[in-house]
């Protein structure tokens, strides 16, 4: 991790600030002005509340950076233009993830099992939290209502196959994420490539975080369903201690990459605008090679980052981000000739 996220950033404070006072807005008027908050929760509502500030605090500091500010607004621009196109990428780069599938199908199981048990815990289980879904007692004692937002929205039976699928919906995410689990830490244990690269703390470490917060989870149901609720109490302070590591690492650790991924879909837009607009030309063979919003943003980002790679030749200034591929390869050699002699 760069250690230049740690320094204190004015702005970014700000940022993070607004994304906890928005959630803790959206926490009480989403619950019923608190009715249907469970004060059983409020740890696991705190810990998100600070969680939001850390990732505001987070992704601004990243977008703060010359490329990634650069491909951001373009991409923010541009989804107006490409309103389709950009759906049909967030589906194949964050719910398909069929880039991954293209390297490697056992890396892309991987990947959907702990993606997609994520996103639906997390789908499931911050709505519960923050109230916004919210389960009375029916006239009957076998009937619950489903309140949204503080709206009754269904009735269901206790007994049902709706409600016993509701009910275990987070057993549902914890098995796809334990299988998950399974096949990153076999692919980590005996793949010589990956053993090679990784470390701790970016790779073993979130694992184990997320290891930690799925089996607490379930142990919390093996308890109340199967040990009439002996150790709950334990299982809880276990399962938040284990939750906000998990919600702190994810601004700061390897899993912070689910929001850099936003990054990586509007590339897509800035591609095909970049194919559809005017291209730039070499300046010593002539021949186009990147478009020209391409060429002309590295220039700017090169700028802001302190590299000057202007040159002066016989016909003025020249850019070497203005060369080809091609043509830089056959500088470099003819450079490298010169410095022996050649």
């Amino acid at each position: 991790m760069n250690s230049k996220i740690f320094q204190f950033n004015y702005f970014a404070f700000l940022i993070g600030l607004t994304f906890a006072a928005i959630l803790l807005v959206f926490i009480y008027f989403g619950s019923n002005s608190l009715r249907d908050f469970d004060p059983a929760l409020r740890g696991f509502a705190i810990t998100s509340v600070l969680g939001a500030f850390a990732v505001g605090y987070r992704l601004s500091v990243w977008l703060q950076r010359p490329p990634s500010r650069m491909y951001f607004n373009r991409g923010m621009k541009l989804a107006w233009r490409y309103p389709t196109l950009l759906f049909k990428s967030s589906g194949k780069k964050m719910a398909a993830q069929t880039f991954i599938k293209e390297r490697s199908l056992y890396r892309w199981i991987m990947h959907l099992c702990l993606s997609g048990g994520c996103t639906l815990a997390f789908a499931v289980t911050f709505p519960l939290v923050f109230g916004w879904i919210h389960f009375d007692v029916g006239a009957l004692d076998t009937i619950y209502k489903v309140k949204v937002f503080g709206v009754v929205v269904r009735e269901l039976s206790v007994h049902s196959l709706e409600a016993k699928l509701m009910f275990n919906m987070l057993n549902i995410a914890a098995v796809l994420v334990l299988i998950g689990l399974v096949l990153a830490g076999w692919r980590r244990l005996t793949n010589p490539g990956v053993r090679a690269v990784q470390t701790f703390v970016e790779d073993i470490l979130p694992l184990l975080i997320i290891f930690a917060v799925t089996t607490t989870g379930l142990m919390l149901t093996v308890s109340y369903s199967y040990m009439q609720g002996r150790g709950h109490s334990f299982l809880v302070w276990v399962h938040l201690m284990t939750v906000i590591a998990l919600i702190f690492y994810i601004p700061f650790g390897k899993l912070f990459h689910m929001f850099q991924r936003l990054c990586s879909v509007l590339v897509s837009l800035y591609q095909k605008a970049g194919k559809e607009g005017e291209q730039a030309d070499c300046v010593i063979c002539s021949k186009p090679f990147a478009s020209q919003m391409h060429v002309d943003d590295l220039k700017t980002v090169l700028d802001q980052l302190g590299f000057d790679y202007r040159f002066a030749t016989s016909k003025g200034e020249v850019h070497y981000q203005d060369i080809c591929p091609s043509c830089r390869r056959r500088l470099l050699v003819v450079n490298q000739g010169k410095m022996i002699g050649r």
